[in-house]
């Protein structure tokens, strides 16, 4: 015995506590208080108005806060800004149950968006740094996949409270679940180490920018129109629902039916992006939702509409994780946190541009023009990601059985 021992090797299980069963939890309370956040506003007095502009509010903070929240990462590390990112959200959630006016509510809902962000950012760089690369498309999936239920779930649960308690009650839930979350990671989350040196603490945004355009002008590019469509087609849908002649039940209908099909996917996703490579679920995820967004100006129906909203949330499902994972993939050991950062930028602003866009095509052209813009972007997208992106899997590979050559991360 020479008294070495072998690494034990790694286990996707082993992530059930530090971030599955947090991201889960995360989700529920964010699911649970973002349906009733305009009517609680409202109850407090606001107008329709000031209600909506709380909803942007939200987007707008974790906007501002994606690439705050990369530095934090590397100066502080993945455990403690998930720690911090959870607390907060504490805080600020029984903020918003206890405030007297609405206009307390803005700055309180802004930071409930940076927390967002921080948590999201955090818990994406701690998966990449514990995860080996055949997988981590998996791995990242059931992170996705996670965030999927706790969000399906969320809305029934602060409803029922709602009925029950009061609109107020969502939001301690969210607060209970954030405490939660934050002892689970308190208890079992270690620093994996990837970011500890001082002279890893760091990377100027614009230089890690610089370094690795090419990537954010062809994965970005991508990732940009995967969440253009999926915030464009909860924009759409309704709308053109309403133009056939549906009613708010049936609407609802077809969204929950098309959630329930896209939260199937995740896992099976994940193993086609670890033994094919990302592109196989990222271009067909490109192309099944841009091809269900072509087709919703010709449904005229209860039953075509459903159609082709399933078809665009099949192709949803397909990209469970996928942006996660070409993040990760492509980011660097030495600035992860910071290139991680400005690649949620970019995937936050197509979430935010998405219904912008639809809203912006609606006014100069039409609903039916919108839906096939957004479908074209699609297009374009997969274009993009099949033809212009290096595949992750296969480069990693090369680089791992390459002599005298270390893989990246």
């Amino acid at each position: 015995m020479n008294g070495n021992v072998s690494p034990e090797p790694f286990r996707i299980r082993s992530l059930t506590v530090s971030v599955y069963l947090p991201t889960f939890l995360f989700a529920v309370g964010q699911g649970a208080v973002i349906p009733v956040m305009p009517l609680y506003a409202i109850e407090l007095g606001a107008s329709p108005a000031f209600a909506g502009f709380l909803v942007a509010l939200r987007g707008i903070g974790t906007m501002a806060f994606d690439i705050p929240a990369g530095i934090m990462v590397s100066r502080l590390g993945e455990r403690w800004t998930m720690l911090i990112a959870t607390a907060v959200l504490f805080i600020v959630a029984v903020g918003i149950a206890l405030a007297p006016h609405p206009l307390v509510l803005a700055p309180l809902v802004f930071v409930m968006g940076c927390t967002w962000a921080i948590w999201m950012l955090a818990r994406l760089s701690y998966a990449t740094d514990v995860s080996p690369l055949d997988q981590r498309g998996r791995v990242l999936s059931l992170i996705g996949g996670s965030n999927r239920i706790g969000n399906f779930a969320g809305p029934f649960l602060g409803a029922a409270l709602a009925a029950v308690i009061g609109t107020d009650a969502a939001f301690y839930l969210q607060a209970l679940l954030a405490l939660a979350a934050a002892l689970l990671i308190f208890a079992v989350v270690r620093e994996t180490g990837a970011e500890t040196a001082p002279a890893a603490t760091a990377h100027p945004v614009l230089g890690v920018l610089r370094d690795h355009a090419g990537i954010f002008a062809t994965a970005g590019l991508a990732s940009l129109a995967i969440q253009v469509l999926r915030s464009s087609r909860q924009a759409v849908i309704p709308l053109w629902g309403d133009r056939i002649g549906l009613d708010a039940a049936q609407v609802s209908v077809i969204f929950g039916l098309s959630s329930a099909l896209d939260m199937t996917l995740f896992y099976p996703v994940g193993i086609v992006m670890d033994r094919w490579g990302r592109k196989f679920a990222g271009v067909p995820c490109l192309l099944f939702m841009a091809l269900g967004m072509l087709l919703v100006p010709l449904s005229g129906s209860y039953l075509t509409l459903l159609l082709a909203s399933l078809l665009v949330s099949f192709g949803n499902g397909l990209g469970s994780g996928i942006n996660m994972t070409l993040g990760s993939d492509f980011s660097p050991a030495a600035g992860r946190g910071e290139f991680l950062g400005a690649w949620r930028l970019v995937t936050d602003l197509g979430t935010a541009g998405g219904p912008l866009l639809v809203s912006a095509i609606i006014g100069v052209g039409s609903l039916a023009a919108a839906s096939v813009v957004t479908g074209g972007i699609g297009l374009a997208g997969a274009a993009v990601l099949a033809f212009l992106v290096p595949e992750p899997l296969r480069r990693h590979r090369a680089a791992a059985t390459a002599p005298g050559t270390a893989p990246g991360a």
